[in-house]
């Protein structure tokens, strides 16, 4: 996908300031059970086709406005995602202004995800 360059110009400003973390990290760390909320930030229907086995849907038009009533915690370990690692960036970033503390965004997304034949799961 071509993303205009103003986009990519926030998202690599929001990069400066979130933690991201790689796809085979999160399989890792989904293979060895470690406790984290794992959140596709997708439009629903993008989540609805198909999505990481037990992520949650909280979209980028949304997460704002929903993530305290679902995440009260604000240092609740949270891995969120997108198609690429471009909206998670900028959904991270945001939710690290709202004060939580321990929000990476996985890099390379969905895409890199499907890439490596992980498991997805539909509906």
């Amino acid at each position: 996908m071509q993303h205009s360059p103003r986009f990519l110009h926030i998202v690599d400003d929001a990069r400066k300031r979130v933690r991201e973390t790689t796809v085979n990290e999160v399989k890792a760390r989904l293979d060895r059970g470690d406790k984290f909320l794992l959140v596709d930030v997708r439009e629903e229907s993008e989540f609805a086709k198909d999505h990481l086995p037990g992520a949650v849907h909280l979209g980028k038009g949304v997460i704002e406005r929903d993530v305290e009533a679902r995440v009260p915690d604000l240092n609740a370990p949270m891995i969120l995602y997108c198609g690429g690692g471009y909206r998670s960036a900028l959904a991270a970033d945001n939710l690290q202004k709202m004060g939580y503390t321990n929000v990476l965004s996985m890099d390379g997304g969905i895409r890199e995800w499907r890439e490596k034949a992980y498991p997805l799961t539909k509906g």
